[in-house]
């Protein structure tokens, strides 16, 4: 006998926002970020869609906004979508927005008293370290940089011993960047054992890198780091590559294991080793690297972050039974918000993910090593889960 198949409700629509960078160099974060929501979206959809409260079944619909890297309009981004009714935003791509959205937001939920906006941010890309803990509707799935970094260092240290000096190279305008090399890449580099010489700096959006690769030559440390992402790196490799500088090893910011550096500037990266909280080295990973392409947008750590917190949030809509009509917006969001807050482990594309007290992520990272047409894992680390 053939089950009956959940009813779809014409009327019923789960509405999820997003926004991030859709202009100017750092468009690939927003234009990968809404692929792999569209593209989650879609299969949810093609999959029977998001189970209700009344075990009604409803799409998801997506729409995603340009904030442009810009605090003010990240703030009334949110803003436009907590006026309309959408029932939870993902996003956004630069850290120095998603720290003013989250102070946006109501600090602690059921404070009648404060006027903050009352919807949930699930944060995929912005990764200065403790933004979720600014209020109970933020929420964020980003990897541990110190541990990521901890466990390169000490391959370092076991695969190549003799190497003892480190230089950088850093994009000194960007937070991630910037932050990331003096407060967790520099700082772990020196707790391993090895010697940091210091750092040549340029800005997010540089094309001329001939004094800073010269300054990197003439210091001829062991170890270059370069952080930064693809826009600026690709143009300080090809510098490099040009100048006929070849230091024993690199080593990349996070943010630079996307297929765009590879499609950039392959050659001129391939050695290059850097941590990644995504890698498609499963079926499931795969497959959400393919979905995502056919959306028009690369798989990397911080896309598929948007694809996972796609899925949580289907996960918390049914857990809590939301309803999904116009008159239960507010009592939905706080159920998406509370259904959240409530996973203690959600399912990640590269295993399972810890959510912290403080809305954060313990996942599973890998270590590559840039190739010419690709990124080779060189090994596996399982983040100890909650």
């Amino acid at each position: 006998m053939l089950c009956a198949q959940p009813a779809w409700s014409a009327d019923r629509v789960v509405k999820i926002g997003g926004f991030g960078a859709k202009s100017g160099v750092l468009k690939p974060f927003g234009d990968n970020s809404e692929a792999a929501m569209r593209a989650a979206g879609s299969l949810i959809n093609r999959a029977g869609g998001v189970r209700l409260a009344d075990g009604t079944r409803a799409r998801i619909e997506i729409e995603y906004r340009d904030d442009r890297c810009d605090s003010e309009l990240g703030v009334a981004t949110l803003g436009s979508f907590a006026e309309e009714d959408w029932l939870a935003v993902i996003g956004t791509t630069c850290s120095s927005v998603l720290k003013p959205v989250f102070e946006s937001l109501q600090k602690q939920a059921g404070d009648d008293s404060d006027t903050g906006h009352r919807i949930p941010v699930f944060a995929d890309v912005a990764m200065r370290k403790g933004l979720a803990g600014i209020s109970d509707w933020a929420f964020r799935n980003i990897p541990d940089e110190i541990q990521m970094y901890d466990a390169l260092w000490a391959w370092m240290r076991q695969e190549n011993a003799e190497l003892k000096t480190v230089y950088a190279g850093v994009e000194e305008n960007f937070v991630h960047s910037n932050q990331t090399w003096y407060n967790i890449i520099k700082e772990r580099a020196g707790l391993a054992g090895y010697e940091v010489k210091g750092q040549a700096k340029w800005l997010v959006d540089d094309v001329d890198f001939v004094e800073q690769v010269k300054e990197m030559a003439a210091v001829n440390a062991d170890i270059v780091v370069i952080s930064a992402h693809p826009f600026s790196a690709c143009g300080v490799l090809r510098e490099m590559e040009r100048q006929n500088y070849n230091p024993p090893a690199v080593i990349g910011l996070t943010s630079l294991t996307t297929p765009q550096l590879i499609e950039d500037c392959g050659a001129q990266a391939a050695g290059m080793i850097v941590p990644t909280s995504f890698a498609p080295i499963n079926d499931i990973a795969r497959a959400a690297a393919a979905a995502t392409a056919q959306f028009g947008g690369y798989a990397d750590l911080h896309s598929m972050a948007a694809w996972e917190n796609m899925y949580a949030i289907k996960q918390a809509i049914e857990n809590e039974g939301v309803e999904a009509k116009p008159e239960t917006v507010a009592e939905d969001r706080e159920k998406i918000r509370r259904g959240i807050q409530k996973l203690n482990l959600v399912d990640g594309l590269l295993g399972p993910i810890a959510r912290t007290n403080e809305g954060e992520s313990d996942k599973d990272f890998v270590l590559v090593k840039a190739m010419t047409d690709g990124w080779e894992v060189i090994e596996q680390k399982e983040t100890a889960k909650n």
